[in-house]
């Protein structure tokens, strides 16, 4: 997924700036990776990050809390950037944790030609071709998805249901999204290959510009753009999300990708307890309160977890 980055980066995604999940993050300034730390999850420190998008960011104070609630010593590493960036880090173990959406992780770093579509192929083939010294844990039923979007206008204009609709105008349309959408098979890739999309522009927009592409979106000075499902502003401003038949975009499960050696067993259990509760609607309504309410990230991720039972 993209996040605007899901990367692929929840929509999310979404309309506000970084610092509305604040909580918990980077505080030091620059890039968190310059930051140094012990890695490891015995008496060094497990090092939780997350990509440059508010849900990212919450899915890292989910992980983080529940880690530490269980003994886990834990230093964060929030607002990395995109995969692009973060995925070598984990590789390498300078990043324990980082929170991914197993389809655009596999299609991103792992595969770019796999034709995985359900989260049970998506994880068969992670498993099989991530490098040796990462694995992923278990997925959660939560789920967040890159799409195709449309302001409510441009739906009613062209008749707009399905992503396959915009063939005859496509050419005439404005898409926005994160830089790479551009490159990604999950993103204008997918979309020229399975239906045959060239759209008149693509205008990248960074994490930081959320709020503005939601406010372009809505004022139609771009038509269409890459969100999050799980982003608050598509209900909010009647946004259309387009059907997706020829599955651009494959399954999107909340999934851990670990360093293998960074991890033991007390901190595959405590994240993989978060994956055997975490669902769609749960997220939703956690991005509804930091995207919303503007609540601080590691508030409301300490009150899901209590919630849940996992909380410290």
């Amino acid at each position: 997924m993209i996040r605007i980055v899901r990367g692929a980066a929840l929509g999310v995604t979404v309309a506000l700036a970084l610092a509305a999940c604040g909580g918990g993050g980077d505080k030091s300034g620059g890039n968190p990776l310059d930051q140094k730390s012990s890695g490891g999850g015995g008496a060094g420190s497990v090092v939780v990050g997350s990509a440059n998008f508010p849900e990212s960011q919450l899915i890292g104070e989910l992980y983080a809390q529940a880690l530490e609630a269980k003994g886990v010593k834990v230093t964060k590493k929030f607002n990395i950037g995109s995969r692009e960036i973060y995925f070598d880090q984990v590789k390498s173990g300078g990043i324990t944790v980082m929170p991914e959406y197993n389809g655009a992780l596999l299609t991103t770093s792992v595969d770019k030609a796999s034709k995985a579509v359900t989260t049970d192929e998506v994880n068969s083939e992670l498993k099989a071709k991530l490098p040796a010294t990462l694995e992923v844990l278990d997925s959660s039923k939560a789920e967040d998805k890159d799409s195709v979007t449309v302001n409510s206008q441009t739906a009613a204009k062209y008749h707009l249901k399905s992503i396959a609709d915009l063939k005859p105008v496509a050419g005439q349309l404005t898409i926005g999204g994160p830089s790479e959408f551009k490159t990604r098979q999950q993103g204008l890739v997918g979309l020229e290959s399975k239906y045959g999309l060239k759209f008149k522009k693509f205008q990248p927009f960074d994490a930081n510009a959320q709020t503005t592409l939601v406010k372009l979106l809505k004022n139609d000075s771009i038509q269409a753009a890459d969100l999050f499902t799980t982003d608050p502003t598509i209900s909010a401003n009647k946004f259309v999300v387009l059907e997706d038949p020829q599955n651009v975009f494959s399954a999107q499960n909340v999934t851990p990708l670990v360093y293998k050696s960074g991890l033991n067993e007390t901190g595959v259990a405590a994240l993989n307890a978060v994956s055997a509760k975490l669902t769609t609607n749960d997220l939703l309504a956690m991005m509804t309160k930091v995207v919303s309410d503007k609540a601080d990230a590691s508030t409301v991720a300490k009150d899901w977890l209590k919630q849940a039972g996992l909380g410290g």
